[in-house]
């Protein structure tokens, strides 16, 4: 059993474990999401907690002109956006085979999903994460084209409105998350938050 990450002092909240499909929906109903430290499986829970109001996404003219040049797919190449996201030529690449197995494991079930930007037919961008109810906890994005993550993310947050998603979970903001609407609550708030959205 998880320990209440209310209770925790820091990020990390526990060690161990493994990347089963239950263990990983239990963390996320919990507030918890696995990572690595020197090899450890570690589970996080930050305060405070990144989300990317799904009705606050900052969309520029330069991003509106960007869309036209990609083609939007949904769970045609989990795998692949995964992959592309475990890149070890990444800087801060933390993904390992096993992650990658695990996620692949939960799209098989239903639990996780890619929203994927194309071009003339080739893989270009994406983000990947996992789906429980109304909430959505958006794991990794990459690009190998300008704007093409930028435009998965768009095509992530239109999707997951329509489809009535409530909250957004993007773990830490960056300045680049940021800039795209991306805010800061404390660790209480998004708990309260994410109750609601995996039980309602």
């Amino acid at each position: 059993m998880f320990p209440d990450p209310r209770d925790a002092d820091g990020d990390v909240v526990a060690v161990g474990g493994d990347l089963e499909p239950g263990t990983l929906l239990l963390a996320y109903r919990t507030g918890l999401f696995p990572m690595r430290i020197d090899g450890l499986l570690a589970w996080w829970s930050p305060d405070p907690r990144g989300i990317l109001p799904l009705d606050g996404f900052h969309v520029s003219r330069s991003l509106r002109r960007a869309r036209k040049r990609f083609e939007v797919r949904v769970d045609t190449a989990f795998e692949a956006v995964v992959r592309a996201c475990a890149d070890p030529r990444r800087p801060h690449g933390w993904i390992d085979d096993s992650f990658v197995g695990a996620y692949t494991r939960l799209h098989a079930l239903g639990h996780a999903h890619s929203v994927e930007t194309w071009r003339d037919g080739e893989l270009v961008g994406g983000v990947y994460g996992v789906r429980i109810g109304r909430f959505f906890a958006g794991e990794s994005m990459f690009h190998r084209v300008t704007d093409a993550s930028k435009v998965a993310l768009w095509a992530a947050v239109e999707l997951l409105r329509t489809d009535g998603a409530v909250l957004f979970d993007v773990q830490w903001t960056t300045p680049h998350l940021r800039s795209l609407g991306a805010v800061d609550v404390p660790r209480t708030e998004y708990l309260r938050l994410l109750a609601s959205a995996v039980d309602g």
